[in-house]
């Protein structure tokens, strides 16, 4: 992987830049939709082209319980066996070992866990979790890592830095022989925990830069902590890490999130927000996010957003959207997701034009003025 800086905004951290990779060109920022299973949930890989994403996310977890990774490895690897011919990143599994909760039990060796598909037991460990991606041939994977959630004591956020940062000297030494002994040449990223403790996470970013991986991630936020929580520990982070290196944060996808990462010069992010809130009728506007449902739209012919020109917009009105939400056909999900992953990756090209520029502070305010999120949707 390289990673070559663009301009520099000047008034803040916000920052352009090109990732290159074994699948193509990124350029940064950049929002990575999520394909969990190996697929953006209602989009097609050809409307994700189409769009214009040049990267996207799936999960280790998931596709290590169905299909399983021998059907991957069969297949020639994740992307001949979705059809993607463009970069994928993939994270380790932790987030979705660390929601499970009670299924399971995490020591310095690894992780045992009950799968929620069929309740068999599984073990996991950094080692494990490199070589199933170096099977999926991710373009960027993720090292396996031991997020704790927001309110978690002092103790327990220590504890899980330790076995965090553990775990990158063991991922870090089976991602290196990998590459070193076959065909596989996609990069490890290191992880930031620590929790919203500053001292942990100034000794978890120590780590990961003393570890030298090829990009780094945040790690731990948005796990039901307040905004301006986020907010600041967001920014403290983010001014830890290496200039050179690509930033990504995990798990972000609202826009005024995605606008506030943007500005700490962070590079790269991804949530299942859009296509989530797509299947459920909810869309994207300059003026804010709406619900299709609502009576209101019934007899209203314009368009979501008459500023966006996806093919949503150009072709479809409210009053026919909430009329495929209303009768449950599966075409709305399709188009409100769509068009909520349009949105979202021209406000990141938008931002990265601003930056260009030398005027994203200004983007950011003018868009956050006009974007309010509704007290309610009913």
């Amino acid at each position: 992987m390289k990673f070559t800086l663009g301009q520099r905004d000047g008034k803040c951290a916000a920052r352009t830049g090109i990732l290159c990779l074994p699948h193509g060109r990124v350029s940064t920022p950049v929002f990575m939709p999520v394909g969990t299973n190996g697929t953006v949930k209602a989009v097609t890989v050809d409307d994700l082209k189409k769009i214009g994403f040049e990267i996207i996310l799936s999960n280790t977890y998931h596709l290590y319980l169905r299909p399983g990774q021998n059907v991957v490895d069969k297949a020639g690897g994740l992307h001949k066996f979705i059809n993607w011919d463009r970069n994928i990143l993939t994270d380790s599994g932790g987030f979705q070992v660390f929601s499970l909760s009670g299924l399971r039990k995490i020591t310095c060796e690894g992780v045992w866990f009950q799968s929620h598909v069929d309740g068999s037991r599984h073990f996991l460990n950094p080692e494990k979790a490199v070589e199933i991606q170096c099977v999926l041939n991710s373009d960027i994977q993720m090292q396996l890592d031991y997020c704790s959630s927001w309110g978690t004591s002092r103790k327990e956020a220590e504890n899980a830095l330790n076995i965090t940062s553990e775990w990158l000297v063991r991922a870090k030494k089976t991602w290196e022989e990998k590459s070193a002994n076959s065909a596989y040449n996609g990069s490890l990223f290191s992880i930031v925990q620590g929790n919203f403790f500053p001292d942990l996470r100034k000794r978890s970013a120590e780590a990961c830069i003393a570890a030298d991986t090829p990009g780094i991630a945040i790690g731990g936020l948005s796990v039901g902590e307040p905004k301006e929580v986020f907010v600041d520990t967001l920014a403290l982070t983010a001014a830890l890490l290496p200039e050179e290196k690509p930033r990504y944060v995990m798990g972000i996808g609202t826009p005024e999130y995605i606008l506030n990462a943007i500005e700490h010069g962070i590079d790269m992010f991804d949530c299942v927000l859009p296509t989530r809130e797509g299947r459920n009728g909810r869309v994207y506007t300059r003026k804010g996010p709406f619900a299709l449902k609502k009576s209101e739209n019934s007899l209203d012919f314009m368009p979501i957003d008459k500023a966006c020109g996806c093919m949503v917009c150009r072709g479809y009105s409210r009053a026919y959207l909430r009329h495929l939400f209303k009768t449950g056909e599966i075409l709305c999900s399709m188009l409100a997701s769509y068009h909520n992953l349009y949105f979202l990756n021209e406000l990141v090209q938008s931002a990265r034009i601003a930056i260009e520029e030398g005027r994203f502070m200004e983007f950011k305010k003018e868009f956050l003025c006009g974007y309010r999120e509704p007290d309610n949707d009913k």
